[in-house]
């Protein structure tokens, strides 16, 4: 990675989290969905990132969003499974040895390759904050219908954001 590329991904970051934390926490539609746009930082990772680090910056990214929302470890949990999930989905989706492009963004994967690794990674991530933030399966179908409606809002505002911000890609 070069400079440029750590440059821009930090200032996603931050501007991620500023997002998330300022303008998204108290955004709630009648208690049953929830946005969570910082997952879009993990997910536009680039390709060639070392799987350690992966784990330590969606730990940190976790860590630092659990200290602004009083939750313990929820957060952090949860971005640690989407790292997972991330290193699964691309491991067999892509060839390694032949990246072609530097990071898993909208233009240059392609809508159908990347709303599939969004909503299976937004899923996992949301699945592991709602049932830990319940921490019971009494109300399973009630968490469930949560996780299942804050990950097409989610979903919607990552794709929306994709469209505006994306580069394309040049045939």
């Amino acid at each position: 990675m070069n400079s440029k590329t750590i440059f821009i991904n930090i200032f996603r970051w931050f501007v991620l989290l500023f997002v998330q934390v300022f303008l998204l926490r108290n955004l709630s539609f009648y208690n049953l969905s929830t946005p969570f746009i910082y997952v879009l930082f993990i997910l536009v990772l680039p390709f060639g990132i070392p799987n350690l680090l992966l784990f330590i910056i969606a730990f940190g990214t976790g860590l630092t969003l659990d200290s602004f929302y009083d939750t313990l470890g929820v957060h952090t949990t949860a971005c640690v499974a989407l790292a997972f999930v991330r290193i699964l989905f691309i491991s067999v989706s892509v060839n390694r040895d032949a990246f072609d492009e530097p990071e898993p963004s909208l233009g240059n994967m392609g809508f159908k390759w990347f709303s599939i690794y969004a909503i299976l990674c937004i899923f996992v991530h949301h699945f592991v904050v709602f049932f830990l933030e319940a921490f019971k399966l009494s109300e399973f179908s009630y968490t469930l219908g949560r996780c299942v409606l804050s990950v097409i809002f989610t979903l919607f505002l990552v794709l929306l954001v994709e469209f505006i911000f994306h580069n394309r890609k040049s045939n």
